[in-house]
């Protein structure tokens, strides 16, 4: 049977750099200034654990964390991408996400729920080169909505 990994291959995408490796060393990820679409993926089979108080930053003031219940309501057990996002330009916008989860105050504010994880080190972050980007991410969420009973990845809080 075909990983999670090799489909995504087929389909484009490149990087998988762990969020642990990003955080150490961000420009040896590889990451195109470019415009695009990623993933984070969840490469684990285990039930996840959540964290009441996460590792994301604060941004505009607006506290990251929600309840666990509510975590537990977005995830889909057996589901490796745990997010889809959208970029003008991946370097920045990853690079965004990144210093997000580890604390920092900056504008991302979207996919927070990762960083409630108690494994976030260990996802994997992957991306594709594509142009409009924002329409490109709106048909894998719909797609992925199709596959899952209307659910989105469990930390796309919108369509």
């Amino acid at each position: 049977m075909e990983s999670i990994k090799e489909k995504l291959m087929k389909d484009g995408f490149e990087g998988f750099v762990s969020v642990k490796d990003l955080k150490e060393d961000f420009k040896s990820g590889g990451i195109p200034k470019v415009e695009g679409v990623y993933h984070v993926l969840r490469l684990k089979d285990s039930e996840p654990e959540f964290l009441k108080k996460g590792t994301g930053g604060y941004h505009k003031g607006k506290e990251p964390n929600v309840c666990i219940d509510e975590l537990r309501q977005n995830w889909i057990d057996a589901e490796p991408i745990v997010y889809i996002g959208k970029a003008t330009e991946l370097y920045k916008r990853i690079q965004q996400y990144i210093k997000f989860g580890s604390g920092k105050n900056v504008g991302h504010y979207g996919g927070r729920y990762i960083w409630q994880l108690a494994d976030s080190d260990d996802l994997v972050v992957c991306w594709k080169c594509v142009e409009d980007s924002r329409s490109v991410e709106a048909a894998m969420i719909a797609e992925f909505k199709m596959n899952h009973e209307g659910k989105r990845p469990f930390a796309n809080l919108q369509d």
